[in-house]
């Protein structure tokens, strides 16, 4: 294996997008909400704001930059709402949202009966950049030499089709099957994607906690009991992935964040990625995977043995729920409990070779939702310092 697998990003040191907003940008955001505020005022706040969020990422060590995600509202946003032929309902129904995903039965236990969403009304089409403008704007905040490190965030593909399925994704009278919704999609994403890297984009992470929530058993049961194969969906959803990215050029680094959810420190579900990881790992063609191990709701270090030669995983081993600091002794000790799991995988390899094929970061964003976690500024600043000394000290 080679040691130069990881001079471009992920370096060793890693987080995952999204940063805490600072106090007078959420304040703006709700005003936005509420619609006491334009929409230029708040971009206004936001151009801003991200200069001081990209000087946090270098003061802390951290050489992927990215603008903390304060134009979004959730992680989740951006793409579906700015594609040609996709309609945001603000109050749509929880009635079309499966009542299997781990977040749909907490919406329900919080007596939520509609929530916004997309629904797809007519073919799909990529008529604008969508994070485009985001990238220029980064751009022109770093230097020449770090243009190649900043990494754009993206959610996956699969996060609508998940939350409404094939009945509730798109109007039957424009896509008569799943199949042809997802072709139109994948181009756009392709599209996206393309003009990304005509731009000097190198570093593109997908967001996807779907591959998460099919470790849940509530889930499993659930699809089982609403007749959904889950074994082909998940099958499905890699070949998706798989379509957007093939044919993409050979320096553009592109991973993927699963997790089981981080609305202000809460989880939504739990469960090992055992049931998963054989065809994560195996047939997933990404070149990384950021994977959320905080607590032991996401299970043990094990099913890492799948790991292939060539590929990477940025263990999150360092909660961004709360502002309690890890201490370097347990963060080395899982980092290496990892390798050893990696090098008695299959096909075997040294120590050294398995060391080579990690990163470490915390295990999720910061901001999942423009609120933020329950920690301060200082504390995330903290934690990133943290996940910079431990790689030090592991990888020199």
């Amino acid at each position: 294996m080679s040691p130069a697998i990881h001079l471009d990003p992920p370096f060793r040191a890693e987080h995952i997008g999204s940063l805490l907003r600072p106090p007078q940008l959420v304040e703006k955001r709700i005003l936005f909400e509420e619609h006491k505020c334009s929409a230029e005022e708040l971009k206004a706040l936001e151009d801003a704001s991200i200069p001081a969020v990209v000087k946090l990422q270098k003061e802390a060590g951290i050489k992927t930059i990215t603008d903390g995600e304060l134009r979004r509202g959730a992680f989740y946003q951006g793409i579906f709402e700015k594609l040609g032929g996709m309609s945001t309902l603000p109050a749509r129904s929880l009635d079309t949202f499966k009542p299997y995903l781990p977040y749909v039965a907490i919406f329900k236990a919080m007596g939520l009966t509609e929530y916004t969403s997309i629904y797809c009304t007519s073919k799909i089409k990529r008529t604008n950049g969508i994070y485009t403008e985001d990238f220029l704007f980064l751009k022109g905040l770093v230097s020449s030499e770090e243009i190649k490190h900043i990494k754009v965030t993206i959610c996956g593909p699969t996060w609508m089709h998940l939350r409404h399925g094939s009945d509730h994704t798109y109007d039957k009278s424009v896509y008569q099957s799943d199949a042809e919704y997802f072709v139109d999609l994948i181009q756009a994403y392709r599209e996206e994607i393309d003009e990304l890297y005509r731009l000097g984009c190198r570093h593109i992470q997908f967001d996807d906690p779907t591959f998460c929530f099919f470790c849940a058993e509530s889930m499993i049961s659930g699809m089982v009991q609403a007749g959904v194969d889950h074994e082909a969906l998940l099958s499905t959803y890699i070949g998706v992935y798989n379509d957007i990215l093939k044919d993409r050029p050979g320096d553009l680094t592109v991973g993927l964040h699963t997790c089981r959810g981080n609305f202000k420190g809460m989880h939504y579900s739990e469960g090992s990625l055992d049931r998963i990881a054989e065809k994560l790992f195996g047939d997933l063609n990404v070149d990384c995977y950021y994977l959320e191990y905080d607590t032991e709701r996401a299970g043990g270090l094990e099913p890492l043995r799948y790991l292939p030669l060539g590929k990477m995983v940025v263990l999150g081993l360092v909660t961004s729920r709360t502002g309690k600091l890890e201490t370097t002794a347990e963060l080395k000790a899982r980092v290496n409990q990892a390798a050893e799991i990696i090098s008695q995988g299959s096909p075997r390899r040294s120590m050294a070779d398995a060391l080579n094929q990690l990163c470490i970061s915390p295990q999720c964003g910061f901001a999942s939702v423009f609120e933020g976690n329950p920690l301060s500024e200082q504390e995330e600043k903290s934690k990133l310092e943290l996940v910079v000394e431990v790689a030090k000290q592991i990888w020199g």
